[in-house]
């Protein structure tokens, strides 16, 4: 509470300096347009306030956002506006004339960026990560071909005294990555998050981003990653119970609550280790999920899980035995496979069972497969998977999509909040 107060006295000030209430804002050096940002370095996940003042009334400004993606490769949004009477244009309320959003949104110049070159709807924004704490943008306010005038963001993903360590199979068994917040009492409620049917060395932003929120994490990988199988075929539960053990051994862990968070073909993972081990996994988080658990990929012939060296059977995941919260995110407009109707279904199983704890479905209207996890980094529609090389068609929108991940987002925290003894 007095973090945010402290924000909102940075807002007063910043809207003391524009001049609200006034006929209009001082320009600022050399007639320049006058640039605000409430937290101008911020968590990834955190929305911020921009003002663009010292304009006449009525008078268009044209606002972009720069960034680098981890290839090198530049993207931008951008967005045409007027000026209010008092020569303000606030970004959080204010209606694009033109560019690559349409309606009021104040993040709206971070999740419509487009690449220079390529289809938007087949272009996913990926900053810089591996070794960095976080990634710089450029914003740039233009107003009447006077010369512009530009503020630097930066964008973390950590806050200070989190960890990071990789997980090999040599030294641990698994492979991921562990981030642990800086030591602190009483012990937090844990994370073990991991993709789907893309594989790889698991989601390490997820992961970072809950450590910066307090609660220790880790991003698994469980094939498609050296040393583990190249496709997602006969993965043992075993597996995932030896990463649990793992996060259970941390300092600052309330082993009593560890939550799995699995996306798509991760979230059979998810919900099978809070059904077949309720001693150590407390719950699960699943983005875009299946009530089944189907064969395969992309050999849908062979069983994806297993457990005591015997093939899972496939079908519906039973969950009579989870001891512990569970949260389905769904989009409506799932192109891949109906993850709506699953996410209610789970909730209904978990209904009709009588299951003590708290379970939910968020299932958003205009949303697709892309409904997760944390907000504002741009996503195209339309996805070239890396096992098959096919384009998929995920569904939703690129508007709809980011709406649904700011708002199933914190829904995420709220739920690992409620869990913190």
């Amino acid at each position: 509470m007095r973090n945010r107060m402290r924000g909102w006295a940075r807002v007063l000030v910043v809207l003391v300096l524009l001049g609200a209430g006034t006929t209009q804002c001082a320009r600022g050096p050399g007639g320049r347009p006058v640039v605000e940002v409430d937290a101008p370095t911020a968590l990834v996940d955190r929305a911020v306030h921009m003002r663009i003042g010292g304009l006449t009334a009525g008078e268009k400004v044209g606002v972009d956002l720069r960034a680098v993606d981890v290839e090198g490769k530049p993207w931008r949004g951008h967005a045409t506006f007027r000026a209010n009477s008092h020569g303000v244009v606030d970004v959080d309320t204010a209606a694009p004339l033109s560019g690559t959003y349409r309606r009021p949104d104040g993040m709206g110049l971070f999740w419509s960026m487009n690449p220079r070159s390529g289809d938007p709807e087949q272009a996913y924004f990926r900053p810089p990560y591996r070794g960095k704490s976080g990634f710089d943008l450029t914003l740039t306010a233009t107003a009447n071909g006077r010369r512009p005038v530009s503020r630097t963001l930066t964008r973390k993903w950590t806050e200070a005294g989190v960890s990071a360590r990789d997980l090999t199979l040599a030294a641990d068994a698994v492979v991921g990555s562990l981030f642990l917040p800086a030591a602190a009492t009483p012990r937090r409620p844990a994370v073990l998050v991991f993709g789907g049917s893309e594989g790889g060395p698991g989601p390490a932003a997820d992961a970072a981003l809950f450590a910066a929120h307090g609660y220790p994490a880790l991003a698994l990988g469980y094939f498609h990653a050296p040393g583990l199988p190249d496709t997602l075929a006969n993965i043992p539960l075993e597996y995932f119970r030896a990463a649990v053990r793992i996060l259970a051994g941390q300092p600052g862990v309330d082993p009593d609550h560890i939550v799995a968070q699995g996306y798509s073909r991760g979230s059979e993972a998810a919900l099978l280790l809070a059904q077949h081990y309720p001693d150590v996994v407390h719950g699960a988080i699943v983005y875009s999920p299946s009530d089944m658990a189907n064969g395969g990929f992309p050999n849908f012939g062979q069983p994806a899980w297993t457990k005591d060296g015997r093939a899972l059977a496939g079908g519906h995941i039973r969950l009579d035995h989870v001891a512990g919260p569970v949260l389905a995110i769904a989009g409506a407009d799932d192109r891949l496979w109906p993850s709506a109707d699953a996410a209610r279904a789970i909730v209904k199983e978990l209904d009709d069972r009588g299951n003590p704890h708290p379970h939910r479905a968020l299932v958003f209207p205009d949303a697709g497969h892309g409904v997760g996890t944390f907000p504002y980094l741009a996503a195209g529609t339309r996805y070239t998977h890396p096992l098959t090389n096919e384009v998929l068609d995920v569904g939703g929108t690129r508007a709809a999509n980011a709406a649904a991940q700011e708002q199933g987002w914190p829904q995420v925290l709220a739920l690992l909040a409620s869990l913190t003894r």
